[in-house]
């Protein structure tokens, strides 16, 4: 298992503070991971990615955990950041934070059926 983020004091500030089942900060629900997806057309290997970038692990720990080599790690993330149209890791987070909120206030409003 990971440890807690470093941005764990950070989470706390953006208001989506909730606590994962071993412990580490959750900034984002399944369901707005799942809006998320939908709406950047990530695959799932990307998705993976993404929860764990915004939980501030590093390249070499996500390739660890994952198997994968820290390469093909930061070929997801900049296919990612392609998707998402942004330039760097903390602009996804407020981005996925951003539309994630949205989806906090209605999903109906998003034109995408989440599951329930």
């Amino acid at each position: 298992m990971m440890s807690q983020s470093p941005g764990a004091k950070e989470n706390r500030l953006a208001g989506t503070e909730k606590s994962g089942s071993d412990g580490r900060l959750v900034l984002l629900d399944d369901r707005q991971w799942f809006y998320l997806r939908q709406r950047y057309e990530l695959t799932p290997r990307e998705q993976q990615i993404a929860e764990l970038v915004c939980q501030g692990v590093r390249t070499g720990n996500i390739a660890r955990h994952l198997n994968i080599r820290p390469g093909t790690v930061k070929t997801h993330v900049r296919n990612i950041y392609r998707k998402v149209r942004v330039k760097n890791k903390i602009n996804m987070l407020l981005r996925f934070i951003s539309e994630a909120r949205d989806v906090a206030n209605g999903p109906e409003h998003q034109g995408i059926d989440l599951p329930h």
